[in-house]
């Protein structure tokens, strides 16, 4: 990544990141004898996580129909609570684009799912963490041997809490993991049925503030991080690469708006989820939506974590992830 990701809400990832789309029309980017390219009958349906947050901005203010509407290109937008049913969606050529975490995008590639990494969403220092309710007297990973972990299936979160076990030298079958998306979570953790979740933000920060949870081990602690990225479904990119950096242009446009005008995105992501500006700020603090290139670094990271995937059997076969980097659209657009 994921991975709201707020990533929609506060630009979380992802804006938070995600869109997705698919483009109906078979013509593919090739310019005429005029020098112009015809996009006639091409539809991007641009996807995210949770509504509200900067996508709500991005939506409000029209400007991907602003910048598509300039080569007659439809634009339509669809709402996910995570990953992995973007990564489906692209699978059946329903989506172009998605900001997701790095889980969601290893499965993807480990099931022969086409698609490019664009840019990288978010850091993933701070935005995937496993947290506890606030009275539990749980006080280590090592202490959820037992015990109820929720956790979205695929998601980056499920990496995180698979990769925390493993490195507190716990098995993941000496504890119940329960497969709930952030809907289904969040209550279960209000009312006591999970002891413990594995999840990102805006979740965590929100239990945290208002004294319902509080953080058991996040990706600093435990020394894992969980980047989120921007995709794109390979087709598209091939055949649309003016579209894929019309996509990562309006992305730096949104984000450079919540930088210019940082208190009037605090308090417009906090009425919307009618919580207090704090809250707001402290997802910021905690996972600052980004999109620039992906470093080597980051690449070699998700490796390993391709490489533990496949040796806890979550995936498959094992896989090259450098296959699906490609850093030539946000360089071309941010140089």
């Amino acid at each position: 990544m994921k991975s709201w990701r707020w990533m929609t809400l506060v630009g979380l990832v992802a804006l938070s990141v995600a869109i997705s789309g698919c483009a109906s029309g078979n013509a593919k980017e090739t310019a005429g004898a005029d020098g112009e390219v015809d996009y006639e009958g091409v539809t991007v349906r641009i996807g995210y996580q949770g509504s509200g947050g900067l996508y709500g901005k991005i939506i409000e203010e029209k400007w991907f129909e602003e910048e598509y509407d300039k080569l007659g290109v439809t634009v339509e937008y669809a709402e996910f609570q995570s990953g992995p049913p973007m990564t489906e969606a692209m699978a059946s050529n329903r989506l172009d684009f998605a900001g997701l975490g790095n889980m969601p995008i290893i499965a993807a590639q480990a099931a022969g799912i086409e698609f490019t990494v664009i840019s990288q969403a978010l850091d993933g220092k701070n935005n995937v963490a496993i947290i506890v309710p606030k009275d539990s007297d749980i006080q280590s990973v090592e202490e959820l041997r037992g015990k109820k972990v929720a956790v979205a299936k695929g998601s980056n979160a499920y990496n995180f809490l698979y990769l925390g076990l493993d490195k507190a030298g716990v098995d993941a079958s000496e504890l119940e993991i329960i497969q709930l998306q952030p809907d289904e979570a969040q209550p279960a953790f209000e009312t006591g049925r999970v002891d413990a979740w594995a999840t990102w933000d805006p979740n965590i920060t929100l239990n945290v503030l208002q004294d319902k949870g509080r953080v058991l081990a996040d990706g600093e602690q435990l020394g894992v991080l969980s980047p989120s990225f921007y995709i794109a479904r390979k087709a598209f990119a091939d055949d649309y690469p003016e579209l894929v950096k019309i996509y990562l242009k309006v992305l730096d446009k949104a984000l450079a708006w919540e930088n210019d005008n940082h208190q009037e995105a605090i308090e417009r992501y906090a009425a919307e989820r009618n919580v207090p500006p704090a809250v707001i700020e402290a997802v910021f603090a905690r996972s600052k939506s980004i999109s620039i290139p992906v470093s080597d670094e980051i690449i070699a990271q998700h490796q390993l974590t391709a490489d533990f995937q496949y040796e806890i059997e979550s995936i498959r076969k094992q896989i090259d992830v450098s296959e699906v980097f490609d850093n030539q659209y946000i360089e071309a657009v941010q140089n």
